[in-house]
């Protein structure tokens, strides 16, 4: 089977959720999924389940991690390490052979931030195994992204309760 690569874009509520849905699904078929987390830290409700998943490995963000607009330029710099850290186990476990599904959350964040180069991302969607399935979150992803992949899914935000002063809860936002 050949593998593709999704996107879930957008500015709404539950790109990250619909990546670990298709992960989810692709476990429960006997699939190795792989998630590597970028600007999230990793409280999120979502972690305590997938940890019991058998085939559903989680390479998350540092433990507490600003937005990046609260970040100093030195936090700017130690971020942009751990991204491309993160990105390059990613690669590792890809060409070990090590998941059948990878899902790259919030990799849009990080290039957009300048905390990772698109063209490493680029070069993994066209360099990436025949069989591997590439799920890719976040906002705005680049044009040259959205060309090479097979399914784009735009999740749009028309109201959202933040925009009322309401922070985000646990077990429903995070």
């Amino acid at each position: 089977m050949n593998g593709l690569t999704h996107v879930y874009c957008g500015d709404g509520k539950g790109k990250t959720t619909a990546a670990i849905g298709l992960g989810i699904r692709a476990c429960g078929s006997g699939k190795r999924v792989l998630m590597v987390q970028f600007l999230k830290g990793n409280t999120s409700g979502e972690r305590n389940v997938l940890r019991e998943l058998k085939n559903f490995r989680v390479l998350p963000a540092p433990e507490n991690i600003k937005f990046t607009f609260q970040m100093t330029k030195r936090e700017l710099e130690e971020t942009a390490v751990l991204c491309g850290e993160q990105f390059c186990r990613a690669v590792s476990a890809v060409n070990g052979g090590e998941c059948d599904v990878l899902i790259l959350d919030e990799v849009f964040g990080a290039v957009n931030c300048n905390l990772l180069d698109n063209r490493m991302l680029v070069d993994l969607i066209k360099n990436k195994p025949q069989n591997l399935e590439l799920v890719l979150t976040g906002r705005d992803p680049k044009p040259e992204v959205l060309e090479l992949a097979d399914y784009v899914s735009e999740i749009r935000k028309i109201k959202h309760p933040y925009d009322r002063g309401i922070p985000a809860r646990r077990g429903i936002e995070f």
